[in-house]
């Protein structure tokens, strides 16, 4: 992830494990922080070297309630001339938590310009151990593992010096898959017979194991039994893989599992699969500035490593891996029609880049873009330019009788009966309304507005789950022309959908 400050950037990357020790039945997590050299300030010593500070904030919270709390600052080695940048620093913290969810909380702030805000970054944590039952701790993939010698360091467990692999990003240089995980009480499943542990990688989209890329072994029971292993990944293809570790009983029968996600470039190899896709509809694409877009569009309905994994591809040139990723990303949808299913998602990037492009923002990425994308075309549209609504105390916000003001009688029955009181100006606005979305409930809206009587339509407010919900979005939309917690006839229409 990136932490951005107010006049600088900072670049580093944000993981973390929870491990258990069984004999003391206390949980703990570790956190790893890799900042790349060349995205903070380096400083020279009055020794003539290079260094750079980055002052640290870690805080795991659950609620109002603070579990842990560090705050300390983060030196990067040595350097004698500002050329040599290109590396990063890494930072291990261990600490225990007892089992629970948690928020994760993590400042950053290059010490080189004190005066900017401190980045941000908020993770939710679930600790869970049981020593009366079989456990997996996290799966940790490493960079490197090296023999502890002595009594070794915070980065030493089950014998060696770890250093972890914090990305889930392996790039063509990256030619080994290095992992670690910690399996705990399995005695209490197996007895004192031994066991099998087993790591492969498999497609993300289909399941599949890749062949020869898996590694068995052979272990003791024991309350806590550390598993280093890797898997040589040189001849794997670029792609979305998950890294599987099992544990099987003497039987083969699977006690448990767990599985890490994690996308492979390596545009070096051309596996049959790969060079099959000319002959699939993503085949037919051979304009990559075009396929670009195409990628692009797909962020409304992708999964998170699939926003990140389409980023990367569109960054840089490779056109048999776009066209992969495309046929891909369809068949892990439908694997018995995935060119009829992109063939249905085209005609909405089609309409979206058509009907709702705006000078130098392309309909894709517009909210009327996003949202036509993630959910299809609407049931119902209202479009107004220039609504005139009556404002109508009476019948949306209570006002005694005696704080009326009014000059007669009849005048406070009026208004009590919820007579127009004047007229409520609204800014240009659509209102969407979709009968049914297939992760929602019934009559979900979307309010679009026109904040600047430009053309360019931003959405304001929605009832649909995860969508922006904003308190007193009828008020913006009518320059605050009605009072706090009345609803105008706009609200009315977005209450009923139409």
């Amino acid at each position: 992830m990136t932490f951005s400050g107010v006049q600088a950037q900072m670049q580093a990357l944000f993981g973390y494990s929870t491990f258990y020790l069984p004999t003391e039945d206390r949980p703990y997590m570790e956190t790893y922080l890799q900042v790349d050299a060349w995205t903070v300030g380096f400083v020279q010593q009055p020794s003539g070297v290079y260094k750079a500070t980055v002052e640290v904030t870690l805080v795991a919270r659950q609620q109002d309630s603070v579990f842990y709390a560090k705050k300390y600052e983060l030196n990067s080695p040595t350097v004698g001339s500002l050329d040599e940048l290109d590396f990063s620093f890494l930072d291990v913290q261990r600490f225990s938590l007892p089992n629970g969810i948690y928020s994760i909380e993590l400042s950053l702030r290059d010490m080189s310009a004190p005066e900017t805000r401190p980045a941000t970054v908020s993770e939710k944590v679930v600790v869970n151990y049981d020593r009366r039952h079989p456990m997996l701790s996290s799966l940790q993939p490493m960079a490197d593992a090296t023999p502890t010698v002595g009594q070794g360091t915070i980065l030493s467990r089950g014998g060696y010096d770890m250093e972890p692999y914090v990305s889930d990003f392996y790039p063509e240089q990256v030619e080994q898959l290095n992992f670690y995980y910690e399996v705990y009480n399995i005695e209490q499943e197996v007895g004192r017979k031994p066991f099998l542990t087993m790591a492969y990688i498999e497609r993300a989209e289909t399941g599949s194991r890749i062949d020869d890329m898996q590694v068995v072994s052979r272990k003791n029971s024991a309350p806590l039994v550390p598993v280093y292993g890797s898997i040589d990944i040189k001849e794997l293809p670029s792609g979305n893989y998950n890294l599987v570790v099992e544990l099987r009983n003497r039987d083969n029968q699977t006690l448990m599992y767990k599985k890490v996600a994690f996308y492979r470039s390596n545009p070096g190899v051309k596996a049959k699969e790969l060079s099959d896709f000319a002959t699939t509809f993503a085949g037919k694409y051979t304009d990559e500035e075009q396929l670009n877009i195409y990628l692009d569009a797909l962020y409304p309905i992708a999964s998170e490593l699939e926003k990140e994994v389409s980023r990367e591809l569109i960054k840089r040139p490779g056109l048999e891996e776009k066209q992969a990723f495309l046929y891909r990303f369809w068949t892990a949808r439908d694997a018995m029609a995935p060119e009829a299913e992109w063939l249905r998602y085209k005609e909405r990037i089609d309409y979206v880049q058509e009907h709702f492009s705006y000078p130098r923002t392309p309909g894709i990425h517009t909210d009327f873009g996003r949202v036509y994308l993630q959910y299809g075309p609407p049931d119902f549209v209202r479009d107004e330019k220039n609504f005139v609504g009556a404002n109508k105390i009476g019948s949306n916000q209570i006002q005694p009788y005696n704080n009326m003001q009014l000059g007669s009688d009849q005048n406070a029955t009026d208004a009590l009966a919820g007579t127009s009181q004047g007229h409520v100006y609204y800014l240009p606005y659509q209102l969407w309304r979709y009968n049914k979305l297939d992760t929602d409930d019934p009559n979900r809206v979307f309010l679009f507005w026109d904040e600047h009587r430009s053309g360019y339509y931003t959405l304001l407010n929605s009832n649909a789950r995860g969508e922006v919900q904003e308190f007193g979005w009828e008020r913006r939309l009518c320059r605050q022309q009605l009072p706090d917690n009345a609803i105008g006839e706009v609200g009315e229409q977005f209450n009923r959908g139409y």
